[in-house]
């Protein structure tokens, strides 16, 4: 009983931090609806500055660890809770007394952390260790990378995809941090509750908008 308390403080507090990122990672990638040559040159700036800032490096890790154990904590969570409820657990009535993406958050979970191991692979891995060229300002020209994935409509889909299972994980997953780390009132659960639903739907939105943009503006 422990452990599974254990795990699931734990859990909450990287999907807490996992939050905390998606609103630093939002304002930064939110620059790519400047202006054209203004989005390049400042995307790219601000891109240099987070690989060469050791503190940024440091946070990094956090933040690579934070979604490998919160990844982790959420299969072994789930397979625990049906070994636990048995064939009660898919045959009960649960729907009548929560939302669908309540029971769903292990889908949507890997939905996300499949596209994330996609995002790695067509933007973290070229930037550090591929070779991509240049602005006229002598810093990599990962603006001109992504500018070039969501011209393609599919991969706009596959975004836009794993961000509305992002947004939905998030409509339950908010909530539920704060309880499990026992951040709980009758009173203050309604505020925390539209606060994180809220939050649910302005990261959906504003992570929805940039590829939408350049794909049919750029």
């Amino acid at each position: 009983m422990n452990n599974a308390i254990t795990r699931k403080n734990l859990m909450a507090l990287t999907g807490l931090f996992l939050c905390f990122f998606l609103i630093i990672h939002l304002l930064g990638n939110l620059q790519l609806l400047l202006p054209k040559e203004e989005a390049q040159l400042q995307y790219n700036l601000y891109s240099h500055f987070l690989s060469g800032n050791i503190l940024i490096k440091i946070v990094s890790y956090v933040l690579y660890a934070s979604i490998l154990l919160h990844t982790i904590d959420a299969i072994y969570l789930s397979i625990k809770a049906k070994k636990a409820s048995g064939e009660t657990y898919v045959k009960d009535k649960r729907n009548r007394a929560s939302k669908w993406y309540s029971r769903q958050m292990m889908l949507l979970g890997t939905i996300v952390f499949a596209f994330l191991v996609i995002h790695f692979k067509d933007f973290w891995y070229p930037y550090k260790f591929g070779s991509i060229e240049a602005d006229i300002n002598g810093n990599k020209d990962l603006y001109s990378l992504v500018v070039v994935s969501f011209q393609e409509l599919w991969y706009v889909i596959l975004y836009a995809v794993a961000i509305l299972a992002l947004g939905f994980h998030l409509l339950h997953g908010f909530f539920s941090a704060f309880r499990s780390v026992g951040l709980y009132h009758p009173y203050y659960s309604k505020i925390v509750k539209s606060i994180g639903i809220g939050f649910a739907v302005v990261m959906t939105f504003g992570y929805l908008i940039i590829p939408f943009y350049i794909f049919l503006k750029l």
